[in-house]
């Protein structure tokens, strides 16, 4: 019986969502990240989870890739393949059920309290007949799942493989490289600034070093999308991307976290002072003159920072002092302008 006939996805609502999901996929194209992110939301949506997850198997680790409702401050967390359920259903390629990670003897238990989860069920990702992930839904309750959520979770699991052969039908490791970098822009997504900024995070508490990081907004993409097309709005973002990159240190991390929004890892650094200047190189490197068909643009960008261990040691911490900072500079701005355009 093919997953399309199963009993349980025979509501007309449930079809019709995975239709709009199938739709809105096709949108995408060849952007895995952006699609397994729609996916994981999509199947938490369509189920009784509390969260899902799609972790990748990556070496001896399952690295969570992209994360909805329960597990989303999770994103990029690293958990060893050995001794969880995830790596159990990569090892054997069946649907794996826990009802109670309590007694459960095929799971990382303090792992799932970490999480606050409390039962599971795990479906595996397949790509050119190899297992390289799964497609998970998490719970805090006891025996959470019915048949129904095992039938739709399994729909979801194949919309995401047809879009990993897509995207790179006979390349494994451009897999990997389709589902952790930006199709616009070729810069790490979001998914692979969380997993790097963890490891940053880890590497630099270990050190007893500093680690600064940068939230940075584009000012005007609305602009350039309402006066001279989405065409044009594409171009600006590429070539921000492209500045970002140029100003950055080879060490750095530059990702694109959003539409307009990017992100830098800064390591390796002494003080704030250190932050603060590359951030001022950027700036200086993203604002020069572009020209897009004749059309100049106006590329500016607003950047907050973030350092540790001042700002905290913890991942949301950081970002969310970035965030803050960053949303700091852009009402100064506006306030600047105002006051001199009122002069």
């Amino acid at each position: 019986m093919s997953t399309l006939d199963h009993p349980s996805l025979q509501d007309p609502a449930t079809l019709i969502e995975i239709v709009r999901a199938q739709s809105e996929i096709a949108k995408l194209g060849t952007d895995l990240g952006s699609i397994m992110a729609l996916v994981t939301e999509r199947a938490q949506h369509l189920t009784c989870a509390t969260g899902a997850v799609l972790e990748l198997a990556e070496g001896e680790d399952m690295v969570y890739r992209a994360t909805s409702g329960l597990t989303d401050s999770l994103l990029g967390l690293r958990l060893a393949r050995k001794g969880s359920l995830s790596g159990l259903c990569v090892q054997t390629g069946d649907i794996l059920r826990c009802e109670d990670s309590e007694i459960d003897p095929r799971v990382d238990r303090e792992a799932c309290r970490r999480v606050g989860l409390r039962s599971m069920v795990v479906t595996p990702l397949k790509h050119l007949d190899t297992t390289v992930g799964v497609l998970k839904l998490v719970a805090p309750e006891v025996d959470a799942f019915t048949e129904r959520d095992v039938g739709v979770l399994e729909l979801m699991s194949e919309l995401i493989a047809a879009a990993m052969f897509h995207a790179a039908n006979a390349e494994r490791d451009q897999l990997y490289l389709r589902a952790t970098h930006d199709a616009l822009t070729a810069l790490p997504n979001r998914a692979l600034f969380y997993d790097r900024l963890r490891q940053s995070i880890h590497l630099a508490q270990r050190a007893q070093g500093a680690l600064g990081v940068l939230n940075v907004d584009m000012d005007n993409l609305k602009t350039i999308n309402d006066r001279y097309g989405h065409r044009a709005g594409d171009a600006a973002i590429r070539e921000t991307a492209q500045r970002m990159s140029r100003s950055a240190r080879r060490s750095d991390t530059v990702a694109r976290v959003g539409g307009d929004e990017f992100a830098v890892i800064l390591p390796g650094i002494d003080a704030r002072g250190d932050a603060h200047t590359q951030c001022e190189r950027l700036i200086e490197e993203v604002q020069q003159p572009y020209a897009f068909e004749g059309q100049s643009l106006d590329l500016r960008v607003s950047v907050g920072v973030a350092f540790m261990p001042e700002d905290g040691t913890e991942i949301t911490t950081l970002l969310d002092q970035a965030d803050r900072a960053m949303y700091a500079t852009k009402r100064l701005r506006k306030q600047t302008q105002t006051a001199t355009t009122a002069h």
